[in-house]
């Protein structure tokens, strides 16, 4: 592979981990928000022993649960585009030589 296509890929995978990083950050945030809903509406939901409460928390924790997949396939996204990135980087080193 050549050196120019390698730094190509190279700056590609950079951007893509930039991104992938950033969206993390704003996956994070929504889940801390959606955990303490879920947590308040349990709370709730234990005080008032009424249906609606229980069904409340619930959906609040079945929305907490899916940002909690998200976030999880983010970082699955970021340790792969680190691995790519190392290995670009090791035959950039490789090239050099």
């Amino acid at each position: 592979m050549s050196r120019s296509l390698i730094e190509r890929r190279l700056r590609d995978a950079s951007a893509r981990l930039r991104r992938a990083r950033e969206e993390l950050a704003v996956i994070e945030e929504q889940l801390a928000v959606l955990a303490d809903a879920a947590d308040e509406a349990r709370l709730r939901a234990l005080v008032s022993e009424t249906p609606l409460a229980n069904r409340e928390y619930q959906e609040a924790q079945r929305h907490a649960d899916a940002m909690n997949r998200s976030r999880q396939a983010v970082v699955t996204s970021i340790t792969e585009l680190q691995r790519a990135q190392d290995e670009l980087l090791d035959r950039l080193v490789i090239e050099s030589h």
